[in-house]
């Protein structure tokens, strides 16, 4: 057999469906330490001494490393394997959330740092072992990766307060780690029962036999430009919110830290439900495009919600809680069933995430500060609003 396995070779490996699960458990650790901060920022500020605006710096140092360190990824993805950069992400992730814990402002930043570029890895790698393993099943596959990652963003936004109450904040956030650890024994594992499938010594990459082109075409670029535009809305709302959702909360409603941290947490859970239900509407046939309106739809009745009935609260924020999946999944998917190759959905996949992320990692500290500046909610969430209807308009054109 040859050193490198064909997809058809791949898929047929008995470790596939425990590749699946460790796969997903890799993707509970690619947002699950960067929802837990926003609920216990408070304290954290308190601890050590930062204004609204630092705090969103804090916040938005993993996106930065999104939006910077993507194209190394990509290289590294390419260079070392899928396998073995998924391996590296989960360890970065774990060593960055120990360090974030230290209890000191360096340590904090330098820490953020670390688990960003885990997670920039991660944000590549994964979509890469998807197309390459999962081409037949790729927009329920995307949806089952992005449900896991919202479902770990849900478990750390509602159980970092009482741990933290019981624990402290150094402690609660650390504490996270066991998730990366269970993923990394499972991951090794998994990759091992894939590569004892073949006889071949060497390592498995993402290149099938003689290399592919990563070249886009034409229809395929024009595509990735319209997605970098609306992964730059997606992304840049999702980090805002989640970094001050408990926040706009408590503001609006009064409520205090926990509750506040409880009601935002179906923003994150919800997202389950999204993800998973739009290959559910592919597979009924249910137009594409019409799927995406809907979930831009639901996506903008949480800044309009929260500027005209605060008090419905919990539904819009379940409403763009399943959107905000739902059209994470419409995103990636579009790449992966309409790039040409793996290597090209490599590199359409790394130049959505630069651009998107770049914009988002503004987005927490822009929030903050126009929050300090106005001393109130409204013009952010209108700052919002704005940005999600741009983001609605070149989905509305990528899936025509």
């Amino acid at each position: 057999m040859p050193a490198r396995r064909t997809i058809a070779a791949r898929r047929a490996a008995p470790g596939g469906a425990f590749l699946l699960v460790a796969l997903l458990l890799v993707a509970l650790n690619l947002r699950a330490p960067l929802t837990s901060l926003p609920p216990v920022v408070a304290q954290v500020s308190g601890a050590l001494s930062l204004t609204p605006a630092q705090a969103g710096v804090l916040t938005s140092v993993p996106v930065l490393c999104f939006a910077l360190l993507t194209p190394p990824a990509a290289a590294l993805v390419a260079r070392a394997g899928a396998e073995r950069a998924v391996l590296l992400a989960v360890v970065g992730v774990l060593a960055g959330q120990a360090v974030r814990s230290a209890g000191s402002l360096p340590a904090a930043l330098a820490g953020t740092a670390v688990l960003g570029a885990g997670i920039t890895i991660g944000n590549v790698a994964v979509p890469v072992v998807i197309a390459r393993d999962f081409r037949s099943r790729t927009a329920a596959v995307t949806g089952a990766y992005s449900a896991a990652m919202n479902l770990g963003s849900a478990l750390t936004t509602t159980a970092t307060v009482p741990l933290a109450a019981l624990w402290g904040w150094q402690w609660a956030l650390a504490g996270w780690g066991v998730l990366a650890v269970a993923a990394l024994a499972v991951w090794a594992r998994a990759t091992m029962a894939q590569a004892g499938a073949t006889d071949a010594p060497a390592p498995i990459t993402a290149s099938p036999p003689g290399g592919e082109s990563a070249r886009l075409g034409r229809p395929m670029a024009v595509l990735v430009v319209l997605l970098c535009v609306a992964f730059a809305g997606q992304a840049s709302s999702y980090y805002a919110v989640t970094a001050w959702l408990p926040e706009i909360l408590h503001a609006r409603l009064g409520l205090g830290d926990g509750a506040a941290g409880g009601l935002a947490a179906p923003f994150q859970l919800c997202a389950v439900a999204g993800s998973l239900g739009v290959p559910l509407a592919l597979s009924r046939r249910v137009p594409l495009r019409a799927v995406s309106l809907v979930m831009t739809a639901a996506w903008l009745v949480l800044p309009a919600g929260m500027l005209l009935a605060p008090g419905a609260a919990l539904a819009w924020i379940a409403l763009a809680g399943a959107a905000q999946g739902g059209n994470f999944t419409v995103i990636f998917t579009l790449i992966a069933q309409r790039a040409p190759s793996v290597a090209a959905a490599r590199r359409a996949s790394a130049v959505v995430q630069t651009v998107g992320y770049a914009c988002a990692s503004l987005a927490p500290t822009a929030l903050g500060a126009a929050h300090t500046a106005t001393g109130g909610w409204t013009v952010p969430l209108v700052g919002v609003l704005a940005t999600l209807g741009v983001m609605g308009a070149a989905m509305a054109v990528a899936t025509r």
